[in-house]
């Protein structure tokens, strides 16, 4: 029974090292693609040759073991990213027996691999030491572990905690200096307390994305913001809770904050989407990054002047501060002008044979959609008509205009009241009805 369970146990684990040779075997790139070939090691199970680039994606593959080390050492040399994510893996072990035989490895991705529960002990952790960008999305990783390989990843740039849960932010002994993005979209994080905790962990952080993420406010006096975040130049804040106009205003003391994503925050859903512009735009006076749009001069003068407007009638006591110190800019505005911008029409006659027809003519509408309503009007055919028009001051000297082009608006030919449509079939030409004999 117990050699029956080891040989199913063997059948069913499968090795980087059996993936790495299946995948760049020869036999799958017969014209030589890739980066290097090297001679396989005496009895080892990787084919005689193997092409392999600098960047591995050995995905969704079943891997939960490492193989022969030496052969990972022989034939991983140059390579400098590697994409495990949805294997098997769920023992650090063997992540770190991979790992540390991969000299150059820059950026590895283990994304969706079992690793909840696992604890990395930190004697095997520096063997992460050279990796700059680490994507743990879906693991669901201990803040514990996370720490640990931040301590033992001098050189990390990028670290990507999606999609595990977190509904909060275990504090570290020590911090990751080296960090410029954290993206921790779609956890569970609430509270700015625990959002805070970031810019103690991860002091030169330049990127935070939260997108996802239910944090109902942007808490913490100017200073503690200037401290805790002194290098943020980018926060996404999609989909948050994020309710206050107090909220979108502490963005400011961010002291180098020029992109912010907002979208989709209950603050701005009852208003249209131009509005949403500007009164974010006119709040936020150092970005120059909004919702994914560069911010030009003349939007952020019409934003400011639109936010002055918006306010100026409102009692004295809910004013926002930053509506003083646009006026001091600006001063107090008029109301825009009301302008109608209701379809401009004119009666004319539409004539057809002998047959005399008043028509209110809206001039908004094209030539093709007239030709459509006067035969509706007058019961015509479905086969062809032309249509001229008539200025009845200047028929003497024009004549009839025929109106061809189907896209032109009426209000370019400068129709007025009293002015003339004529209908007129339209006549096959001799040559068209002859190629139908």
């Amino acid at each position: 029974m117990d050699t029956m369970e080891t040989s199913s146990d063997e059948e069913e684990s499968r090795t980087f090292v059996q993936v790495l040779s299946e995948k760049y075997s020869p036999d799958n790139f017969p014209y030589g693609q890739g980066v290097m070939v090297m001679p396989s090691l005496p009895g080892s199970p990787v084919k005689d040759r193997l092409f392999l680039p600098c960047s591995l994606v050995l995905s969704d593959s079943g891997i939960n073991k490492a193989g022969d080390r030496s052969d990972i050492a022989a034939f991983c040399v140059h390579v400098a990213e590697l994409d495990l994510s949805q294997n098997q893996l769920k023992d650090w072990e063997e992540i770190c027996a991979i790992v540390s035989n991969i000299p150059h490895l820059d950026f590895l991705n283990l994304s969706m691999n079992p690793l909840m529960g696992v604890q990395l002990e930190p004697c095997m952790a520096e063997v992460f030491s050279r990796v700059r960008q680490l994507v743990l999305i879906n693991t669901h990783i201990s803040w514990d572990t996370v720490h640990t390989l931040t301590k033992h990843t001098p050189e990390l740039e990028e670290l990507f905690l999606c999609l595990n849960g977190f509904n909060t932010v275990s504090e570290s002994q020590t911090s990751c200096p080296s960090l410029r993005l954290l993206q921790i979209t779609d956890n569970q994080l609430k509270e700015w307390k625990e959002v805070r905790k970031f810019g103690q962990i991860y002091p030169s952080l330049n990127t935070l994305v939260l997108a996802n993420n239910s944090v109902d406010c942007v808490g913490d006096s100017p200073e503690t913001l200037q401290r805790l975040f002194p290098n943020l130049r980018s926060i996404n804040l999609n989909n948050s809770g994020l309710s206050k106009w107090t909220d979108i205003e502490r963005l400011n003391f961010f002291p180098k904050l020029k992109e912010v994503k907002v979208k989709g925050i209950p603050l701005l859903k009852t208003y249209t989407d131009q509005e949403r512009c500007s009164l974010l735009l006119a709040q936020l006076p150092s970005v120059v990054l909004l919702n994914g749009s560069m911010v030009s001069h003349g939007d952020r003068e019409d934003a400011e002047r639109f936010f002055i407007r918006h306010y100026q009638d409102c009692p004295k006591q809910e004013l926002p501060e930053r509506y003083h110190v646009l006026v001091s800019k600006y001063g107090r505005l008029a109301p825009l002008a009301e302008v109608d911008l209701s379809p401009r029409s004119t009666m004319v006659d539409v004539r057809w044979g002998e047959k005399v027809e008043a028509m209110s003519l809206h001039l908004e509408q094209t030539v093709a959609e007239l030709r459509k309503h006067i035969r509706a009007l007058l019961q015509l055919p479905h086969h062809g008509i032309r249509l001229f028009y008539i200025n009845r001051e200047m028929c003497s000297v024009l004549g009839p205009e025929e109106l061809k082009c189907g896209t032109r608006a009426l209000h370019s030919y400068r129709i007025q009241d009293g002015d003339e449509i004529l209908v007129v079939p339209k006549v096959k030409s001799r040559s068209s009805s002859a190629s139908g004999l």
